[in-house]
């Protein structure tokens, strides 16, 4: 019994070629299968019930109403959990089901599992839980004091980060200090958490699932469910997005708790307010920075206190707090540094992994110091930013020598150059301006500010942790021509992975008809679809499990051939050393299967040194630069981003167009955060947990996106490539930030503007 997935897709193409998406067509009929259309016969439907208070403890819990409603089947509680209560990415301190306490709003109490949806919700009402309500630590510092409540056994710093280079008592001739502050964002996808698990009648579940990291999913649950990790196996279902919402588990461990309980298939598909609750959310922070440079602009050093909220479980915010840690001086040279960087458990909801990762918040905070720095010199910010750029071989705060490209001052240079969009008309479209379809202004009160920025992140893992791929390549004759078949359990989370794996395979074999199998645990690991790594590692994994095959290809033509050294496969033919073909590649194989798996490893990191910060500590770096242009209405505080200009270093575009996606749909993202995206929290409660409240740009709130996109080469990568998928995030909305400071002349500080920030 299996559900309707995605069919395995075949996709065509070489390495940077410009690759039309296999599942693009699917997915403009709306023919495509998401997580969320999941079904099969017999199957039930889950529904969860969840604390109504931030912070409270359970008296007790009765299901008996509940048990008895029609079409009811099963009603879970902590008691039928029948592994561990508490799973994880990096601290398994968040339990399945609450069981003496609830931490956030929202949190999940109990399970029902009915026959029909809207008859396991109603069930769900009926759980009566009693509680003892206890007042909630929402403000991190207030979490920071010692006589704040201990959310957890061992206190509320999730984790405290050092960076202690070079003078820790520099003194500058210029100082310039700032206080800056980051809201709630939420990744936004449009898909909702949803999932389908089977029962396989011997005690284990196949689940079918919409998440980032198969494997890891996987062993969170073997250890929840009671079970061996070859119990549950994982395939992964169409995904309506992700950017860093899918790393955590949310239904998973329910529907496969209900199957196994019920023995029949359970569905659970999350409302979009359910979703809001359902996954973690970007990091609110605050930060405090001071910047000391000499006469000439040059950076002395860079102090810096950095507090996120990392809500009431920890998710990845160790990890999250030391890349905002370790990037918090952004792409510039710092010869000393102090970084306190410090994430806090509250009773808000659980903050984890976004794109950008940390580099998001900083950047904010440390191009804004730019920017005073810079007004304080009589300096232009430009000029400032590229007289102290990172360079190849630079050392970073964390000690860490940067090989590679480093090509900082040359992407300013681009984006700085780059016409700027014409002035708007005195009699231009109002719809052009602030406001202008709500026919708010006739451009009266119009300011137009331009404003610069940089930023940069690391690929892949870091800190030694363990990071590879697994690929399965296989080389067969079907129908008379030779078929490629690529393996792995990468997820496809819409940036283009499937895409990506086809072309490498075609590029190494030379074969046209490649063909992407679903990703499952039937393979091993790929890692997580985040840290910009999947190209990289996944791709790795692809290419090196492809020269095996080669390998043995030629190996065989020689033995057919009775040939020397010199051939070569290409364009599905065995070629001698003069270029001429041998024998055609299906001739050759005729009922010969070629299989090979490959591990792909990246050279290893090490972990931060716990007093000074000191290491390398990160695998890859990618940087970018963002101009933003806007006009703003300093009477009413209304913004309108006129152009985006990005210049990044991609190292190898392995297909282009897909790279212009995730620069444009990155600063889509960035732009949010900066001018209207924020999940608001009132005393540990969303209150705008839908689309209607919680603003998403549209494509009238989308300028143009101009690319200056670079190949610069990284010598450690295959093909030469850097990750791509995180740097338009990071530096898009500080750029923004500068050119509303620009345009209104106020500071602005916090993200995203509102319109009492900027109305002069």
């Amino acid at each position: 019994m299996k559900p309707r997935l995605a069919e395995e897709t075949t996709s065509g193409g070489r390495v940077g070629d410009r690759v039309r998406r296999p599942d693009a067509v699917q997915k403009v009929r709306g023919d495509f299968p998401y997580s969320s259309d999941l079904q099969v016969d017999g199957m039930l439907w889950g529904a969860t019930v969840r604390s109504p208070h931030p912070y409270a403890r359970i008296e007790s819990i009765d299901t008996k109403a509940a048990k008895a409603a029609p079409g009811v089947k099963a009603v879970l509680t902590f008691e039928d959990v029948a592994g561990e209560n508490a799973y994880g990415l990096e601290i398994a301190d968040q339990p399945v089901l609450a069981s003496d306490v609830v931490r956030y709003w929202g949190e999940a109490v109990a399970l029902v599992a009915a026959e029909h949806p809207e008859q396991a919700r109603r069930a769900a009402d009926k759980v009566k839980v009693e509680y003892a309500v206890l007042k909630p630590v929402t403000d991190p510092e207030q979490a920071l004091l010692p006589k704040a409540p201990k959310l957890h056994p061992g206190g509320n710093v999730t984790r405290h980060i050092k960076i202690r280079h070079g003078d820790q008592n520099a003194t500058a001739e210029v100082v310039v200090t700032g206080d800056y502050e980051i809201g709630m964002q939420d990744q936004a996808p449009l898909g909702p958490e949803s999932g389908l698990a089977i029962p396989d009648g011997e005690g284990g579940v196949d689940l079918y699932i919409a998440t980032q990291w198969l494997h890891i999913d996987q062993k969170q649950l073997a250890h929840v469910l009671g079970l061996e990790p070859h119990e549950v196996r994982l395939t992964m279902a169409g995904i309506g997005g992700a950017f860093g919402a899918r790393e955590d588990l949310s239904m998973q461990a329910h529907a496969c708790m209900l199957a196994l309980k019920t023995g029949r298939p359970v569905k659970i598909s999350y409302s979009r307010p359910e979703s809001f609750v359902g996954h973690v959310h970007r990091h609110p922070g605050k930060l405090h920075y001071e910047h000391g440079a000499t006469k000439d602009g040059k950076l002395v050093y860079v102090k810096a206190r950095i507090v996120l909220d990392g809500g009431a479980y920890a998710s990845s915010s160790t990890a999250v707090i030391a890349n905002a840690s370790c990037f918090a001086v952004g792409p510039y040279q710092c010869p000393n540094a102090t970084i306190d960087g410090i994430v806090a458990y509250t009773n808000n909801p659980p903050c984890g992994a976004m794109r950008g990762f940390g580099s998001v918040q900083n950047c904010y905070a440390h191009e804004a110091q730019m920017d005073k720095l810079a007004a304080a010199l009589t300096m232009d910010p430009v000029a400032l930013r590229r007289h102290n750029s990172l360079e190849t071989g630079s050392a970073l705060i964390t000690g860490q020598v940067i090989d590679g490209p480093v090509p900082v001052a040359e992407l300013l240079r681009l984006v700085h150059e780059r016409p700027l969009p014409a002035p708007a008309a005195k009699n231009a479209d109002l719809t052009a301006m602030p406001g202008g379809v709500s026919n708010t202004t006739h451009g009266e009160s119009v300011k137009r500010g331009i404003g610069y920025a940089a930023g940069f992140k690391n690929i892949g893992y870091s800190e030694g942790f363990n990071d590879f791929s697994t690929a399965r390549v296989r080389l067969s004759v079907v129908d008379g021509k030779p078929r490629v078949e690529v393996h792995t359990a990468g997820a496809e989370v819409g940036q283009g992975l499937v895409t990506i794996q086809a072309q490498i395979a075609g590029t190494e074999l030379g074969v046209r008809d490649v063909m992407v199998l679903t990703a499952d645990t039937e393979v091993g690991s790929a890692g997580s679809s985040s840290a910009s790594r999947q190209t990289y590692i996944t791709g790795g994994a692809v290419k090196a499990a492809c020269e095996a095959v080669r390998e043995r290809v030629v190996a065989l033509a020689q033995s057919e051939l009775k040939s020397g050294e010199g051939l070569r496969l290409e364009d599905e033919n065995i070629v001698g050393a003069d270029g001429n073909v041998l024998v055609a590649l299906a001739t050759l194989l005729g009922e010969e299967v070629i299989d090979e798996l490959r591990v792909f490893r990246p050279r290893k990191t090490s972990p931060l040194d716990p007093d000074t910060g000191q290491a390398n500590a990160h695998m890859q770096f990618a940087f970018a630069a963002h101009r933003a242009v806007v006009d703003v209405d300093t009477e009413l505080g209304l913004v309108k981003v006129v152009e985006l200009a990005t210049a990044q270093d991609v190292g190898k575009a392995i297909n282009p167009q897909a790279v212009e996606g995730q620069l444009e749909g990155g600063a889509a993202q960035g732009l949010g955060l900066a001018v209207m995206e924020e999940i608001q929290v009132q005393d540990g409660v969303i209150k705008n947990p839908s689309f209607t409240d919680y603003l998403l740009p549209t494509i009238l709130d989308m300028p143009p996106v101009r690319m200056d996109i670079l190949e610069l080469g990284d010598p450690n990568s295959p093909y030469g490539l850097k990750g791509v998928g995180e740097p338009p995030t990071i530096s898009s909305g500080p750029a923004i930030l500068a050119a509303i400071r620009a345009a209104t002349g106020r500071p602005v500080t916090r993200v995203p503007v509102r319109p009492h920030d900027l109305v002069l």
